[in-house]
């Protein structure tokens, strides 16, 4: 091989690695990130309890410890108008007390699990244990959840979840994947171990109606009126709301009230029945990435490789 095309390889595998960012960049565009913490500096969550829901600067998470009956919380306010969306968060737990509720959603200004919109993720520890819970109540008031406990049986409002029963632990740290779909109106929710990847619990729910209106990530007591002094303590972190880039708002005005609460209740649960639709897949907990720059990586990396040694080889 001659030193003219030697020069010639070299220059095409440079070329082929200098492509490389511009392909990953491009692939970071595939999300619009409405709001984003890793906690690494104060995120500023607006809260009427700061001594107990706080950001913890050693630690780089944010602490919590909800108790019922004091309504207390914490949120941030986000820009969303509609549409699907994806939020994920990592959650753990330093203690959980018999009775208590750790409480994660996304809502309107109420926070309260029975006004809508909510979409609300639970840890209790009560009857069943330690067990997970999609919870979600519509800008209509209409409320359907699953838990991960067994059951075959249907209760008022809540789906009965037939696969085996999925419990958390104490001091392990869980990324929680909540992913709307306003095609299928499907609401999914996914838990996975935050060090091994392997999925601990995931159910759907079928929204009924569209979800709209809520303008706040939050966590707290509101709408707890259980027994007080027993604690849902830990730390949160890496929380995330993102929606397909290339999708179109859904009005808020679309959405029409079908079902009217009965009077005195502030909350109309509705049966219904599991959905017959194929579970979607969710939206990645990451930002997708192509493996295309890794092969063009390797690609060039063996281009270079292959001429250097076939240079010395050739001129012998």
């Amino acid at each position: 091989m001659t030193l003219r095309k030697f020069l010639i390889y070299l220059f095409i595998a440079v070329c082929l690695l200098a492509i490389v960012p511009p392909l990953h960049a491009d692939d970071n565009q595939q999300v619009n990130v409405i709001y984003q913490s890793t906690f690494s500096t104060d995120p500023r969550w607006i809260t009427n309890n700061p001594s107990t829901d706080y950001w913890d600067p050693n630690r780089g998470m944010y602490h919590f410890s909800i108790q019922p009956s004091t309504g207390a919380y914490a949120y941030t306010e986000v820009n969303y108008n509609g549409g699907p969306f994806t939020l994920e968060y990592d959650v753990m737990f330093t203690r959980i007390d018999d009775g208590a509720t750790f409480r994660l959603g996304f809502s309107g200004a109420e926070m309260d699990p029975g006004k809508g919109p909510n979409v609300l993720t639970e840890f209790t520890n009560a009857k069943f244990g330690q067990i997970m819970w999609l919870h979600m109540v519509t800008p209509g008031n209409k409320m359907v959840e699953v838990d991960s406990q067994h059951d075959d049986t249907l209760t008022s409002g809540t789906i009965a979840y037939e696969g085996p029963t999925a419990k958390y632990e104490v001091n392990t740290t869980y990324h929680v994947t909540v992913n709307y779909d306003n095609v299928t109106n499907i609401l999914s929710m996914r838990v996975n171990d935050r060090n091994t990847g392997t999925e601990i619990w995931g159910y759907f729910i079928n929204t009924i109606d569209p979800l709209y209106g809520m303008d706040r990530i939050y966590l707290g007591s509101i709408g707890d009126y259980g027994q007080m002094y027993i604690y849902a303590e830990g730390y949160i972190d890496s929380v995330r709301l993102t929606t397909p880039s290339t999708v179109t708002p859904v009005p808020t005005f679309a959405a029409t009230l079908t079902q009217t609460p009965a009077p005195g209740s502030a909350l109309t649960k509705v049966t219904t029945h599991k959905p017959t639709l194929t579970v979607p897949t969710p939206y990645p907990t990451a930002t997708p990435q192509s493996p295309l720059p890794g092969v063009l990586a390797i690609a060039a990396l063996g281009i270079a490789a292959l001429c250097s040694w076939l240079l010395p080889v050739r001129k012998k």
